[in-house]
C-alpha cells in the first residue's frame, strides 16, 4: 500500500489534505520523454505561457492565499502578499532571462562570427520549503521553464496542498502536466529524486542540514547543476542612532515576521553597550504588543503559529538550553496551548555565554549580544558559519562602508530589515547559507548554461607551416 502524506492546519490541528507518495522513477521518466519537445518551443512561446500562468494565479488569488494561510498558519495578509510575489515573479524572471542570458554575436572578420547562446540543462528537480510554499518554489520553477527545462517539483511534506494548487495553475495555463510535475513525498522521495540519474539539476530551498546532504550526495556528479539556498544565523547590528523607535521596529520586523520562519530572519541582535538599555526597552515594549493568532482572526495577528508541534517543542528546548548555559531572559518564550504550536516572540541576552551555538533557530527567538566597539560588532556578526543576510541600523556612512566591506553575507543592508529582499536583485549567501548560486534575479544563471560557437557560412582553412612542398 502506498505511503500517504497528510497536511494539518497548524492553527487548529485539523487535517487539511492527504495524498499518496509519488513514484520517483515514473515521474522522472515522463519528464525525460517530455523535455525535447518543450526545449524546442520558441522562447517567446514559453514566456507567453508563463504570463498565462500569472493570469491563472491572479484569478485564483483569494483561494490560493486562503489555502497558504491555512496550511502554514501565517496571517491572511501575509499569505496575500506571497501570492502577489508569485504573480510578480513572472515578469521579473522574463526580464532576468533576457538580461542574464542575452545572445551575443561578435563579427570576427575572416574568422567568421563568435556567438554566445544558452541551453537548458534538461530535467530539473525543485525541492520547496514550507514557509513560503508558493513564492520560493516559483523562484526556481518559472526561470527553469523559461529556459527550456522541464521540472519535477517536490513540495515540502508540510505544505503539499499549496504545491498541488500551484501546479494546477501551471496546467490550466496550457503548460503540459508532463512539463511541470508534482511529486508528493517525504524525505525518502526527496533523496531518491536527488540521486536519480535522470535528473540534470537540483534546485533546493531549505535547511542547511538538508542542503549539505544534497551537496554530499552529488559531490561526485559535477555534470549536475546544484543550486542551494539554505538558512542563516543572521545578525542585525544596532549602532549610534537617535531613532530608537525606528530601530526597534526594524529589529522586530527582522526577527519576528513570519513567526521567525524566514531564512533571512534576524537571529542575533548585536548592540552597542551605550545603546543597549534604550533599544532593548523599546524592542521589548513592541514585542509585547505583538498579536499572535490564527490566520483569519480579527484583529489580524502579526504572527501565526510555527509550522507544527515538533517545531514548537524544539524552539522551547532551545530557549531552555540558552537559559541553562548563561543566557538571561528579556522576554520569555510562552506557549499558551501545549497542543498547538503558537509561540510568543522571545528575546534572550546571550552575551555572557561562553559558547553560543551557531545554529539556525527557525522561529521567533532572538538572541542579544552586547559589544563595546565597532570592530567587536563586525567580529560578532561574522561569528557564524552562515552568511545569508546582515543589517546595520544606525552608524555613519563611513561605518556602513566598513560594515559592508567586512561582513561576510550575500545581502548586506543599512537601516533596513534583514528580511524583505527584492526579487529584482540576486538572493543568496555564502558559507552554510548557499553554494554561490544566488536565486531571484540571478536564477537564470543556473537554469541555462552558456554555449560558445565559432561560426562561418562556408568552410575556410589552410595550413601555413610544417608541410613539405608539393
Amino acid at each position: 500500500m502506498s505511503k500517504e502524506i497528510i497536511s494539518f492546519e497548524p492553527a487548529t490541528g485539523v487535517e487539511l489534505w492527504r495524498g499518496k507518495c509519488g513514484d520517483v522513477s515514473d515521474v522522472v521518466d515522463r519528464a525525460r520523454r517530455t523535455w525535447p519537445a518543450w526545449a524546442a518551443q520558441p522562447l517567446a512561446t514559453r514566456m507567453e505561457l508563463m504570463r498565462r500562468f500569472a493570469n491563472e494565479v491572479r484569478k485564483e488569488a483569494d483561494a490560493l492565499a486562503d489555502l497558504i494561510a491555512r496550511e502554514t498558519g501565517k496571517p491572511m495578509w501575509e499569505a496575500r502578499a506571497e501570492v502577489e510575489k508569485v504573480v510578480g515573479k513572472v515578469e521579473i524572471s522574463i526580464r532576468a532571462y533576457a538580461e542574464r542570458t542575452a545572445q551575443r554575436k561578435l563579427d570576427n572578420a575572416l574568422q567568421g562570427t563568435m556567438a554566445v547562446r544558452h541551453k537548458p540543462h534538461g530535467v530539473m528537480a525543485v525541492l520547496g520549503p514550507f514557509n513560503l510554499p508558493a513564492q520560493l518554489p516559483c523562484g526556481h520553477i518559472i526561470p527553469a521553464l523559461i529556459a527550456g527545462n522541464v521540472v519535477v517539483f517536490k513540495p515540502s511534506e508540510k505544505a503539499p496542498a499549496s504545491g498541488e494548487f500551484l501546479l494546477r495553475c501551471f496546467h490550466r495555463a496550457g503548460i503540459s502536466a508532463a512539463v511541470v510535475q508534482l511529486l508528493v513525498g517525504g524525505p525518502e522521495e526527496g533523496q531518491e529524486l536527488v540521486a536519480h540519474d535522470g535528473i540534470d539539476g537540483v534546485l533546493f530551498t531549505g535547511s542547511a542540514h538538508a542542503g549539505i546532504a544534497i551537496n554530499r550526495k552529488l559531490a561526485t556528479r559535477p555534470d549536475k547543476i546544484v543550486a542551494l539556498e539554505m538558512g542563516g544565523n543572521n545578525p542585525i547590528v544596532i549602532w549610534d542612532t537617535p531613532k530608537i523607535s525606528d530601530a526597534a521596529a526594524l529589529v522586530v520586523q527582522s526577527a519576528f515576521s513570519s513567526s521567525g520562519q524566514r531564512c533571512s530572519a534576524a537571529r542575533r541582535l548585536i548592540i552597542r553597550d551605550t545603546m543597549y538599555d534604550a533599544v532593548i526597552d523599546e524592542v521589548k515594549r513592541l514585542a509585547d504588543r505583538i498579536i499572535v493568532g490564527a490566520p483569519f482572526d480579527d484583529p489580524a495577528p502579526f504572527m501565526g503559529p510555527v509550522i507544527d508541534n515538533a517545531a514548537a517543542d524544539g524552539l522551547a528546548e532551545s530557549f531552555v538550553y540558552l537559559l541553562s548555559n548563561g543566557g538571561r531572559p528579556i522576554k520569555h518564550l510562552v506557549r499558551a496551548d501545549k497542543n498547538l504550536p503558537f509561540l510568543s516572540p522571545a528575546i534572550i541576552d546571550t552575551t555572557a555565554m561562553a559558547e553560543r551555538p551557531d545554529v539556525e533557530l527557525f522561529g521567533p527567538l532572538l538572541q542579544v549580544i552586547k559589544v563595546n566597539d565597532f570592530d567587536a560588532a563586525i567580529a560578532e556578526a561574522n561569528n557564524t558559519r552562515f552568511g545569508l543576510t546582515a543589517s546595520l541600523v544606525g552608524g555613519t556612512p563611513q561605518e556602513y562602508n566598513r560594515f559592508w566591506a567586512n561582513v561576510r553575507a550575500g545581502i548586506v543592508n543599512w537601516n533596513r530589515p534583514t528580511t524583505g529582499a527584492s526579487s529584482s536583485a540576486p538572493f543568496g549567501g555564502v558559507g552554510l547559507s548557499g553554494n554561490h548560486r544566488p536565486s531571484s534575479f540571478y536564477a537564470a544563471d543556473y537554469c541555462a548554461y552558456p554555449v560558445t560557437s565559432s561560426e562561418m557560412e562556408q568552410p575556410r582553412a589552410n595550413i601555413g607551416v610544417g608541410l613539405r612542398a608539393e
